[in-house]
Parts: structure tokens; sequence; C-alpha cells
């Protein structure tokens, strides 16, 4: 069956916060101008906002500039952030710390992100934008020259061998003048594109965290909206980066996650049960008793920072938003740096449409991000992550000097490591010893994964695919003991024995809830995200 092509002046791949944002400048500008450019977002996620999870604290920096009015169409922003607490926990106690400037949220709102994309949506749609949510952008387009000319979607109903099935139906290609990927952290066609067009040549190796998030009803009593809190240290030792937050949201609702960065060293570490142990801490676990669990989730976020960021243009097209790492990591927020980074690059995308034989391309976009403020702001807050390097303490230390003394304009820039390179062999690492699950106020990882209502079709290509089949259990288990197990924050990876006593890998891909963590973390980058059928994953309602 021959695939169907549609035309569009751009396609933005992804609905979040950039692909919406750089959707609804174009056609903003598209009306502003009178001049006609069709407009193509595409989402892997059965809805707009179903595949979104942040914290999150939104600063609406971004939001002001491009909908000034969203307070009068209805923007989803109805927890303004009133108090802000740091604490260090050790394993009895929580002690107040002072709060650094970057981390002061006076101004920001606590927010469901995901609910802020629909609306994004809607605004978008509003305007002229054609958005198709559930078909997973597969493949990228190239034309003879090279050039990236649109996307194709991936074919639906494959059988798990790969061949068509009754059901098969081919995906659709749709090109485009200009492809913008929005795809979010690791990206998977925006991982082939940094490869292909050596993209981070010069540029720190990205480095990485994993966020897992419940959302809470907590008894009222307990409940103070506005609240933000964040804490570092206990239950993680003093080598292994990261912290929780804790947002108070409207309706009795509490956010709370936990991040681990993934250039952590022991092998038996495991960032789910982590988080569920931080949750039994004697300043936290009162908040979460008598509660109800709502949502469960967990994503991949980008940690690397200012000097990680790849060039962020190609021949017909550009990296936008997380797909490129706008992460400002000690503010924990990367949206409003998302949607500025989706905001430039339409316009540079508007004005290139415009230029005809004369057309530079996208060159404007990065020039116009580096005289904007996503550049101060990153630039300032570059060293900061890197420096837990040093382990807790020297990381605090560092950090202290660096915001107070030489306010992020210190004549170095310090450099990062590429995380799967961090992992120790099992056996120079110890052992973790995590408590059984309450069911109270910590959990398992099934019972978890029913509450991200993640679904996929099982007859279907597994999207969790192996360079070599052999690798995950005579090398991860024989010297890691299988870390896949422990990373995973969804139980997709087991090392059953078989009939023969032996050990095999199982991989579990429908409880897979895209977080991209396995094709980070495999300490022999063995392991390789590709999308599976588009719809499938998780529907994250309210994260």
């Amino acid at each position: 069956m021959e695939r169907e092509s549609m035309e569009f002046d751009v396609v933005i791949v992804g609905a979040g916060p950039a692909g919406l944002a750089a959707a609804v400048r174009l056609r903003q500008l598209s009306a502003e101008h009178e001049r006609e450019i069709a407009v193509c977002v595409v989402e892997k996620g059965s809805e707009v906002g179903a595949h979104i999870l942040s914290g999150a604290v939104l600063d609406p920096r971004a939001l002001d500039e491009l909908i000034p009015e969203w307070k009068d169409r209805g923007a989803p922003l109805n927890t303004p952030a009133r108090d802000d607490r740091l604490l260090l926990l050790t394993q009895r106690r929580a002690i107040r710390l002072p709060i650094p400037r970057q981390m002061r949220n006076r101004g920001n709102y606590i927010i469901s992100l995901g609910t802020l994309c629909r609306w994004l949506g809607v605004q978008a749609e509003a305007l002229g934008t054609e958005i198709y949510a559930g078909f997973a952008a597969a493949e990228v387009l190239y034309d003879g020259d090279g050039a990236v000319m649109g996307i194709a979607t991936g074919d639906m109903g494959l059988g798990r061998d790969g061949r068509p099935t009754a059901n098969h139906q081919p995906g659709v290609e749709l090109r485009a003048k200009y492809t913008l990927f929005a795809e979010g952290c690791r990206g998977s066609l925006s991982k082939t594109l940094i490869g292909r067009f050596t993209l981070d040549d010069g540029a720190d190796p990205q480095t990485y965290g994993i966020g897992i998030k419940e959302l809470w009803e907590v008894d009222p009593a307990r409940h103070r909206p506005g609240l933000v809190i964040h804490t570092v240290g206990w239950p993680l030792d003093g080598r292994t980066y990261g912290g929780s937050f804790v947002y108070h949201l409207e309706d009795n609702q509490v956010a709370v996650g936990f991040i681990v960065g993934l250039d952590y060293e022991n092998p038996y570490l495991s960032p789910f049960d982590e988080m569920q142990r931080f949750k039994t801490h004697p300043a936290m676990r009162p908040l979460f008793e008598g509660g109800r669990r709502l949502a469960y989730g967990a994503r991949a976020l980008n940690e690397g920072g200012f000097q990680s960021i790849p060039k962020l243009t190609f021949p017909g097209g550009a990296l936008i938003g997380a797909a490129a790492g706008f992460m400002n990591v000690p503010r924990i927020k990367g949206s409003h740096t998302a949607m500025k980074s989706g905001m430039a690059a339409a316009e540079a995308a508007f004005v290139a449409l415009g230029a005809g034989a004369g057309d530079t391309g996208l060159a404007a976009y990065p020039e116009a991000l580096e005289k904007s403020w996503v550049r101060d702001e990153l630039y300032r807050a570059r060293n900061i992550r890197p420096s837990f390097h040093w382990g807790l303490w020297g990381g605090l230390a560092y950090s202290a000097v660096d915001t107070y003394l030489l306010r992020g304009r210190a004549p170095w820039t310090l450099h990062h490591r590429e995380d799967h390179t961090a992992l120790k062999k099992a056996a120079a690492s110890a052992k973790i010893a995590y408590p059984k699950p309450d069911g109270e106020v910590t959990f398992d990882k099934l019972s978890s994964v029913y509450l991200s209502n993640t679904n996929h079709e099982e007859n279907q290509p597994c999207h969790l695919t192996l360079k070599d089949h052999d690798t995950p259990v005579q090398v991860n288990l024989a010297l890691y003991d299988g870390p896949e197990q422990r990373f995973c924050p969804a139980g997709v990876y087991e090392f059953p024995a078989g009939e023969d006593g032996a050990s095999r890998l199982q991989i579990n891909a429908p409880n897979c809830i895209h977080c991209k963590v396995c094709d980070i973390k495999d300490p022999t980058q063995n392991i390789t995200w590709v999308a599976p059928e588009g719809g499938g994953g998780p529907n994250y309602a309210n994260m």
C-alpha cells in the first residue's frame, strides 16, 4: 500500500509547550501579515497532553509574550506560588535552608502542564493549526540533497513480526518546507538528527535525570494552596544527585515528585523505590496519610543545560524545547524556555518562508535565542548541576558561591560526562534494601503503572529494540546485576529463569510509560527506544 502525502509549510513534531507555542506564533504571524502559512502538529499521544508530565511550577514569562491576554482566555493557571521552602533531609530530620534566588517562585504558578498544553492546543486550533493526535512520527523524510523535508507517521496494524495484519494502515507522509522537532527529552527522531548532522559537535554530552511523579488528594486540613517545597539529601546518598518537589495545587491536590540524576553510580539503585521511600520521611508521611493517590507517571528530563545544547538548526528544520535541552536545572523549570525557543523558531520560519530564493534557512532562530533572556538565564545556571559531581556537600558549597558571589558569571564552565558511563560494577557496589510497599503511602510498580492509564496494542513490534540480544545477560546481568530491572520505573525489564535455569531478558513492552530512561542509562547503550503505534503509552489526565 502506498503512503499518502500531505503538504504543509511547517510541520511540528510534538504537542508539548514548545511545539504548541511555535504553532500559535506561526499562525499569529500569518494573521498579522495576511500571509497564509499552513501549520500541522503531529502528536503521538492519544490526545494533546496525554504524554505531558512535569512538576510543574510555571514561570509565565513566555506565555505573557505569546498570549498577553491569557487570563481573560481562561488559561489554567489557577494557583499562584505563595510560599517557598527548601529542606535538607537526614533520615529523621528536616533542616530548613535559605532559598537561593533562582528557586524563589513569587509570580509563578503551580499548574498541570498537561492541562496547559490542552489549552494551548485549543488556542492553536482556533488560529487555524491542524493538530493530528494519536499519530507517532516514526521516520524523518529527506530530499535528494539530504535536507529534511518532513516526517512519516508510523504504520498501524503491524504484527509482532513486523508484517502487516488485516488491520494494516500505512503511515502518512507529512511534507513541509520546515520541520520543527519538539519531541521532548531524548526524542527518538531528534536523537537520529543530532547524530546525522553532528549537531552535538563541540557541545558537552547531554545529561539527564528521571522524574517520578504522583498526584494526590490530601486531607484538607493539611493542604496549603501555593506552597512549594523542595528537598535534597535523604534518601539518596551523598554521591547521588537528586531531590524532591511537593507542590500544593488547588482542590486539595498535591503533586509530589522525586528526581534522580541518571549519572548515579550504584547499579542497585532504583529511582522508583527511592521515591517511595522519600514519602516515609517523618516530615512527609503525615501529608499523605489518609489521602488518595490519583495518578502516577515518570519521564526523563534534560540536566545538561547551557553547555550541552547542540546546534539547533539543520537543512530543512530545527530542534526546539526539551528536544534541544533548554532546562534550567537550578530552577527546576524548562517550560518557559521551551516555549520561548518555539516562538523564536516560528518567527525565523515565518521570515524564511517569505524569503524565497534568498532563503538562508532558520539561522535567525539561534541568533534570536542568543539575544534573548533564555541565553542569559541558562548561562548563569550552567555550573550548578555539574558541581554536584563533587557530591552533595561539594555541590551545595559551590552552588552557594556561584549564586551569591559570582552570580552565575564565573570565568569558567564546568563540564558533564555521559550518564551511562557512571555506573559501577555490581561487585564494587553496595546492595540497597528497599522496604516493602504498605499500600497506603508507598506502592509497587505495577499498581503505579495502572494509574498512568498506559495502554498499547499488544500485537505490534516491540518498540524497545536491542542492538544485540546476548548483551543483556552476558554483560548487563553478569557485570551490573541487570540494572534495567531497577532503573525502569514501570517494570518493563525482568530477568526470569528459563526452563534450563538460565536467566533471560524479558521485555514487558505494554508497561512502557515512554520515560526514555532505558535509552539513556543502559550501560552498554544496547537499548534503543523507538516510537510504538500512535495513541499508545500513558494517558495522563492532570499531570
